[in-house]
């Protein structure tokens, strides 16, 4: 056969709207499956095991629980229907385009996935003899040596957890250097274009915070920051690329400025994937720079982790690291440097991030990565997620307001505002809108620089039929929004659940399930089949 379905034949699509008044039993809608909670499939009364033999309490001795449990005993059958049909109202990475800008959610290959599931490094527990891993500590080392190369850098930290712990790593590092000097700076200044966390970081470790306003084409204004520098100015916190897509082209002017009167250059490297095999931050200044693992060099991103942020630090700043740390020695074997030898093989560090050493599964597919890339790659993958982004913001600019696209290419995302929609029309109203289209919907309102932010960044993974489609798609629905679309005011349709009162759901959230008022022998759903 060389050809499939070569009369173009397919079958229609359910006419939603036909259907609109139609109920079902269950609540259901074909495979768009109503599920309840897990409360309400069963009951506390009952459980899903048999037990051969009544077990005392007194065998538990003081672990004993002293009231039920309160949780509802489901069989296994029951439990695992439960779970995947709520995982199938859920949008992946691998289920189509991420356009979250600023997170990177590219494709994960499956064999970084491999790898990290290899017994070796899978089974591993940190408290083993140091001589029991020495593969683990191995793989530590080398993917500590490829950051240092690819940033141009004199050190790293690899314990970090993620972007915002790595940003505490390099900022307790300055502030370490300062004491060290004997100076007591306590003054950071974060640009209006970098990220939100940067001044939070700078708060919590005890600096005052200080914004440099940005230039009308989005970039850092330098006039602005040199004025600002001082003896009391510890550094600067900037994000290079930057959150409006951008790449800083006054950044090593700033740093030089910045050391000039004694302080240091922190750099957000959230955005390291647009210039990663392209430009080494270590050239331009930079003293630290934290690098998510879990977006440039591509490890699962949902649910909140797991993430890992190791900081490659500067010749200035290296000897403030924090320990744990994995050394190579001359006979080849390698050692986590600790509290017990830190006092010889590194004095001045400012102690510990975390309470072991880092993430074995983002480290072990990191590296895989990076390896399976090679140098040219690397490369490859900025041209390709900064090709993918521009293609996306000259695609839309005529439909959507990009309000830096006269500023130059842009990087890794492209943004755009709600300027030039009906009024009464927003930002949301196209986010909610593209979810009927089938996409999760893209950053938005943020950064703040710009009014109704919308922020897409596709990555390099992303396929030219793939980009084709999503474009399409956001045209649609910005055009309905520069029309006046009533509909759009109450999308999404086709999702779940409608329009949620998002405000109300933050400000009031319910997290806790109260067992409703029932008459006595009332009938759980499963007990009647409806599970």
């Amino acid at each position: 056969m060389t050809a499939l379905n070569t009369a173009g034949w397919r079958p229609e699509m359910t006419a939603c709207d036909a259907a609109q008044g139609t109920a079902t039993f269950t609540g259901n809608r074909a495979l768009m499956l109503e599920e309840a909670l897990i409360f309400e499939i069963g009951n506390s009364a009952t459980t899903g095991v048999d037990f051969d033999e009544e077990v005392s309490a007194a065998d538990f001795g003081a672990l004993a629980r002293t009231a039920p449990i309160g949780l509802p005993g489901l069989s296994e059958a029951e439990t695992v229907r439960h779970y995947t049909r709520l995982s199938r109202q859920n949008y992946a990475i691998d289920l189509g385009l991420f356009p979250l800008g600023s997170c990177t959610m590219k494709h994960n290959p499956r064999l970084n996935e491999k790898v990290a599931r290899m017994p070796g490094f899978a089974d591993i527990h940190p408290l083993q003899p140091q001589e029991t891993v020495q593969g683990a500590l191995a793989v530590i080392n080398e993917l500590a040596m490829w950051l240092i190369k690819l940033t141009g850098m004199h050190g790293v930290a690899m314990s970090p957890k993620a972007g915002a712990h790595g940003e505490l790593c390099g900022i307790l590092c300055i502030k370490a250097a300062l004491e060290a000097r004997g100076e007591d700076r306590r003054v950071l200044l974060v640009p209006e274009s970098a990220h939100g966390t940067n001044p939070a970081t700078a708060a919590f470790a005890g600096f005052t915070v200080e914004d440099i306003p940005a230039t009308p084409e989005g970039r850092v204004d330098l006039d602005a920051l040199t004025a600002r520098l001082g003896p009391d100015v510890a550094g600067v916190m900037i994000t290079n690329p930057n959150t409006c897509g951008l790449f800083e082209r006054d950044m090593k002017a700033i740093s030089d400025a910045v050391h000039a009167v004694g302080g240091y250059v922190y750099c957000d490297g959230a955005n390291f994937n647009a210039i990663v095999g392209k430009v080494r931050p270590g050239d331009l200044g930079i003293d630290a720079m934290h690098i998510n693992l879990h977006k440039t060099f591509s490890t699962p991103h949902g649910g909140g982790g797991p993430g890992s942020g190791p900081v490659v630090l500067s010749k200035a700043l290296a000897p403030f690291g924090p320990i744990p740390y994995a050394a190579r020695y001359a006979d080849g074997s390698f050692k986590l440097v600790e509290e017990e030898s830190a006092g010889d093989e590194h004095p001045q560090t400012f102690g510990r991030m975390t309470a072991f050493h880092g993430q074995m599964g983002m480290f072990t597919r990191a590296l895989t990565y990076i390896l399976s890339h090679g140098a040219d790659g690397l490369k490859q993958v900025a041209e390709d997620a900064v090709l993918n982004a521009n293609y996306v913001l000259r695609s839309l600019e005529d439909v959507l307001d990009a309000p830096f696209a006269a500023s130059g290419p842009c990087m890794h995302e492209a943004l755009f505002t709600d300027g030039g929609l009906a009024e009464g029309f927003t930002t949301l109203d196209i986010a909610k809108g593209i979810i009927d289209e089938g996409f999760h919907p893209m950053t938005v309102y943020f950064p703040l620089v710009v009014h109704g932010a919308m922020l897409i960044e596709p990555t390099e993974t992303e396929s030219k039929a793939a980009l084709d489609q999503f474009i399409g798609a956001l045209r649609s629905v910005a055009l309905r929004a520069k029309q006046g679309d009533p509909a759009l005011k109450s999308a999404p349709h086709f999702a779940p659940r409608a329009r949620l009162d998002e405000t109300l759901a933050a400000r009031k959230p319910v997290l806790t399930w109260s067992a409703p008022a029932v008459a006595p022998g009332t009938p759980s759903r499963s007990e009647i089949g409806g599970s």
